[in-house]
């Protein structure tokens, strides 16, 4: 968790929220030895920030199982 300073705070905040926003990570916010915290109220799908694999494989695990390499790498195996 992030934490900052009020100074921080007032001088970040519109960046701060954005990135509260966008990772649903709270923040905290130090003054003295008292805390504060600014939490999302809704949580956030953290997989919408992945980027996207357009060449990952789609489809069933399981027939990857059936795939061979042998033949497109050129060994002689044994």
């Amino acid at each position: 968790m992030k934490t900052v300073t009020p100074t921080q705070l007032r001088a970040n905040i519109y960046h701060l929220l954005e990135e509260i926003l966008h990772t649903g990570l709270p923040l905290e916010i130090r003054k003295g030895e008292r805390r504060l915290r600014i939490v999302p109220v809704e949580k956030v799908d953290k997989f919408q920030n992945l980027p996207a694999r357009p060449y990952a494989i789609q489809g069933d695990p399981d027939d990857l199982a059936e795939l061979g390499w042998e033949d497109e790498v050129g060994l002689d195996l044994p």
